[in-house]
This record gives C-alpha cells, structure tokens and sequence, in this order.
C-alpha cells in the first residue's frame, strides 16, 4: 500500500520552491553499519569537499535558502540546522560522519553528497498518512532527553512532520522523534529527499536516483518505487 504524502497549504504559501522525492521500499534488510556502507560515508564526505571548494556548508546557495525558511518561520538556523548542514558539518569535522545502522547510513551518504535534506521513516511505525503543516503548538512530539522518554509541542507556525499519532519530525527535517526511526529490524521505509530552490529539481531526482540504486544493491529483490518529484511552485 502507498503511503500518502501531503504538504499543506501554509508550508507551499512559505515555501513555494519546495520540491520532495520519495521512494518507498519494501522487502528492506536493515543491520548495522558495515565496512561497505562507512566507504560510502568516507566517499559522500570527499563528494562534499569537493562540492563546497573551501566553502562552508552554510554558504552553499541550498543551505542559504533553507536557513532563510527556517528564519520565515521563527527559527535560529545557526542554532537548529537542517539536516544536511548539520551532517555537512559534521563530515567536514575531525569527528567524521556518524554511522548508525546501514539503512541510515546509505541515505546520510546521498544527503552529504549532495547536500540535500534526507530522511527515512519506518512504514510500518507510521500512523496514517504524513503530512507536512505549520503546528498548532499543540502537536504531542515524544523525544527522548537524559535517557527518559518525553513529550515537547512544537511551537506555534513551526514546519512539522506528523502523523496520526503526532510530530515525527521538528522544525522541518531538524529533529526526527524515535518512533519512527529506522532500525535493525526496519523491512519497510519511506524515504524522503527535500529541496529547495535554488536546487534544480533535476538534481533531487537524480540524488533519489542514487539512493534507490544503493537500496537495491543492499536489499537485494527489495520492491523500491520512486515517486515522481512534487513541487511546490
């Protein structure tokens, strides 16, 4: 069954050069990360450097427009990175990329090298349908903090994820809540890749192109469908 995927009206008013490819995958074999799936990271962070040419992440013309979303909508992009700035500073750094499992790792090595917004879902943690809104304030966000399960709201105009059962993912792809992640015994995710203008959509078509070809060769016989790109313009 297709997961349905919907961005509101407010999110396209904010942000009417957002564009999002997804792949749905079935049939995953998840487990931790491997000497494959780190050479992938190793490689994603030379793609990077390459890429940037001295420059820092944020100085990249999608990043820019990305912490200019975040400002619209009440924000500090210097304090909650996106995602991939997050990720490409950290492949820039002494520390190095992180490697979680190798599901995770596939997608963080397409994100790096092409610094593009990457997340993955677990389908079969999700609740309903996604959608992408401006939160009430009163959307229920369970993290974890200090090892204790917890619930935040985020706040009022906030670009969330969500689902029937509350906020997957704050402040748009910045902090992704622990009920949906993927894990080891993940066998079905949603992948969604996010770009923003500047950024040719050809080039998140291309980078969804990448990891469902990295998701096939590690799944062997995995059902993997791209979805055309959805934009808002």
């Amino acid at each position: 069954m297709t997961l349905t995927l919907t961005v509101s009206d407010g999110v396209r008013a904010l942000a009417p050069g957002f564009t999002h490819v997804a792949i749905e995958a079935h049939g995953l074999v998840n487990g931790p990360s491997s000497d494959a799936g780190s050479a992938l990271l190793d490689d994603a962070a030379r793609r990077l450097a390459v890429r940037l040419d001295g420059r820092a992440p944020h100085e990249d013309p999608h990043m820019a427009a990305w912490r200019e979303t975040y400002t619209a909508f009440g924000s500090k992009p210097s304090r909650t990175r996106n995602s991939a700035e997050a990720l490409a500073k950290r492949a820039l750094s002494d520390a190095g990329l992180p490697r979680i499992n190798l599901l995770v790792d596939l997608y963080n090595a397409v994100s790096v090298a092409h610094l593009i917004p990457v997340g993955g879902e677990d389908i079969d943690r999700i609740r309903g349908g996604m959608r992408l809104i401006r939160a009430t304030g009163e959307e229920d966000f369970v993290t974890v903090a200090g090892g204790e399960e917890t619930v935040e709201h985020p706040d009022a105009g906030e670009v969330v994820w969500r689902d029937d059962a509350g906020v997957t993912c704050r402040r748009w792809n910045w902090r992704q809540g622990p009920r949906t992640r993927l894990t080891e015994r993940t066998t079905s995710g949603i992948f969604l890749l996010e770009s923003l203008a500047p950024m040719p959509v050809a080039e998140v078509t291309a980078a969804a192109a990448e990891l469902a070809e990295l998701l096939a060769k590690f799944s062997p016989g995995a059902d993997i469908a791209v979805r055309a790109p959805e934009s808002s313009a």
